[in-house]
């Protein structure tokens, strides 16, 4: 077997058997085949695509590429959560705690923002003390003690989906659904998740920008999860403008703490109940999803999800007084309001745009060793739909140069579009797809 031969058969359109791809896999892992073998393995992919069970198998081959966790001596069901991106995506930092409180055990190993798209770990690395690099012992140590962890990704968790991905960036082969949704897997499978919800988001702020896609990529991930034995749920949601107000690392961390405390705007409330009822029905803790949503509500409204959150970064040696009193978290030194120049309803708040403004001014990365400024961003006061006289605020801008502030507010005035015509509140949860609705 060789490297030239499997490319050879995957560009004349040949099905890989799982030995061939567990050779590539192998060989690129410890540096036996060349970037520009797997550049042209991974183009002739790109162009003829893999069927279901070729891409199980490079998910499976991925995923073991490096250590595994093996979650199985914490006694219950790990039900793990991942999300396909997003701006204003916080739902980890409230609904991870508020899962737990619920006695369903978190082990869940998060990534840095790059792009547009913000990260769980620098969110949660702007709370002073917070550590996210600790052991596995630690880790798995977190879980059993209190129930949940939250860490960066490990170097050595399927650390070929890592050397794949930086190469499918290189070559522009980052679209592609069977090997967007081998790494995703990779690495829940290889994180020791036996159970998987999925946040796949839609729109203009998201990965998947239309519905088909999306589908397309829910449909594979939830066949390779049936393959791979591990039951997955995919929730298709809505990310054409940013999700609650806040966007930027340390802003996030004081929505997302309002949130457990009960202050929550109603399309990050829906994202949490569609995702956590979903989580608790296979971890097996209530058949009913309306249940299960009340359920969630109910340890929102007596303080334990806002408690375990609390404990969860206690256990981090996070500084605790930092979130009792969120005045304390850094503050950017200018903080300035958007007016509104006109009257009417908002029709767009474009997501991926707030994002790149958020980026702008520090709050996110282009490549992964460039440093975040956490106190950043923008807050956005008024959602698609809301409706805006002449001169109210629509958002306020968090800066700590003077430039980039009038830079981003010209900007920021470019992606508000306001019209007179009324409409509708978007659809925040557009689908719910499992193995009996996937074809």
């Amino acid at each position: 077997m060789n490297i030239l031969d499997i490319i050879a058969k995957k560009r004349d359109k040949q099905e890989l058997t799982e030995e061939e791809i567990k050779y590539f896999i192998d060989g690129y892992t410890k540096n036996d085949i060349t970037d520009y073998q797997a550049a042209a393995l991974i183009m002739a992919i790109f162009l003829n695509g893999m069927t279901d069970r070729e891409t199980t198998d490079l998910t499976l081959a991925m995923s073991c590429s490096g250590e595994t966790l093996d979650m199985s001596t914490l006694g219950e069901v790990i039900v793990d959560k991942h999300s396909t991106g997003g701006v204003g995506d916080k739902v980890s930092l409230i609904l991870l705690p508020l899962i737990s409180s619920l006695g369903v055990p978190v082990a869940k190993m998060s990534g840095r923002g790059l792009g547009f798209t913000g990260g769980t770990i620098d969110k949660l690395e702007s709370i002073p003390g917070y550590r996210t690099a600790i052991s596995m012992e630690q880790f798995i140590k977190n879980v059993k003690e209190i129930g949940i962890s939250i860490i960066s990704q490990t170097q050595n968790l399927a650390p070929a989906d890592k050397k794949l991905y930086a190469l499918r960036d290189a070559i522009s082969c980052v679209e592609n659904i069977p090997l967007i949704a081998s790494s995703i897997m990779s690495k829940k499978i290889a994180s020791g998740a036996q159970k998987i919800v999925l946040d796949v988001t839609v729109g203009k702020g998201a990965f998947m920008s239309n519905i088909g896609d999306a589908r397309k990529l829910a449909n594979t991930m939830i066949k390779i999860g049936k393959l791979a034995n591990r039951e997955t749920v995919c929730v298709l949601t809505n990310m054409d403008e940013p999700l609650g107000f806040a966007v930027g690392n340390s802003l996030e961390v004081i929505e997302a703490v309002k949130c457990l405390k009960g202050d929550m705007p109603e399309d990050l409330k829906e994202v949490i109940l569609a995702l956590g009822s979903q989580m608790l029905l296979l971890a097996g803790k209530g058949e009913n999803l309306d249940e299960n949503k009340n359920k969630l509500l109910e340890n929102i409204e007596n303080g334990k999800a806002y408690n375990k959150f609390i404990e969860l970064v206690q256990r981090h040696g996070g500084d605790i007084s930092y979130i009792e009193k969120l005045d304390k978290l850094p503050k950017a030194k200018y903080i300035e309001p958007i007016y509104s120049q006109t009257s009417g309803y908002i029709h767009d708040i474009n997501a991926k745009e707030i994002g790149r403004l958020a980026g702008m001014l520090g709050a996110g990365r282009e490549k992964k060793e460039d440093e975040i400024d956490p106190a950043v961003g923008v807050v956005l006061t008024k959602k698609i739909a809301d409706k805006i006289e002449r001169g109210d605020v629509l958002a306020y801008i968090h800066s700590n140069d003077m430039q980039k502030l009038e830079e981003a507010k010209k900007y920021f005035v470019q992606i508000v579009k306001i019209k007179e015509e009324k409409i509708e509140k978007p659809n925040i949860i557009l689908e719910i797809k499992d193995l009996g609705t996937a074809p």
